[in-house]
């Protein structure tokens, strides 16, 4: 069964107000990441990953580590990444959860803490890459960066919050200030409400 491109869950020009444009969405969902699904489906015809789960080939492919499976690593790990990414933003990010809350304060100090620490993590990824709030298997939060499509599945964690630090997400908006984005990414654009029901 071939991968899919997933509908957005809200229309093109929804997140505008938030301050992600139509055309970024018609680029990056559209273009990048379909991009992503159409190369993952050429790479495994035919392999071993050929009917696996997404989420198996990315933790098999990277934990195999062979140069051989970096294209189809690259390509699996992107597409969850933005499969991700599309839920965790809505047009009405709305309150934070109080369970989420609750436990981003016992972690992190405060709520504006948080924001902080996460925004800080993703100015500071070099290059392409991600940035995480992720729940440790012991039940712990923790903001971690990722490069290029590497994400919290590689390490056994789950993806709490993540955003998208490769300049095709933010240049068309933000031009080349990663740090406005990821202020307006964390105010604007967060669908809380998603992010808790991940806890």
């Amino acid at each position: 069964m071939a991968f899919t491109l997933p509908d957005l869950p809200y229309a093109h020009d929804a997140l505008a107000a938030g301050g992600m444009s139509k055309e970024t969405l018609e680029y990056h969902h559209d273009k990048h990441h379909k991009a992503y699904v159409d190369k993952l489906n050429e790479l495994i015809a035919g392999t071993e990953w050929e009917g696996k789960s997404l989420e198996d080939i990315v933790t098999g492919t990277y934990s195999k580590g062979a140069v051989a499976q970096n294209g189809i690593f690259n390509n699996a790990s992107q597409h969850w990444n933005h499969s991700q990414f599309w839920e965790m933003m809505s047009p009405d990010s709305g309150a934070m959860p109080a369970n989420l809350e609750k436990a981003i304060v016992d972690s992190f100090g405060s709520v504006d803490e948080f924001k902080k620490k996460f925004a800080e993590a993703g100015v500071g990824q070099f290059g392409s890459g991600w940035v995480w709030l992720v729940k440790n298997a012991d039940g712990s939060l923790e903001i971690t960066k990722t490069e290029n499509g590497v994400n919290p599945l590689c390490f056994g964690q789950t993806a709490l919050l993540g955003c998208d630090v490769w300049e095709h997400s933010y240049y068309i908006d933000f031009r080349n200030v990663r740090p406005k984005y990821l202020e307006n990414f964390l105010n604007n654009l967060v669908n809380w409400d998603n992010v808790a029901s991940r806890l």
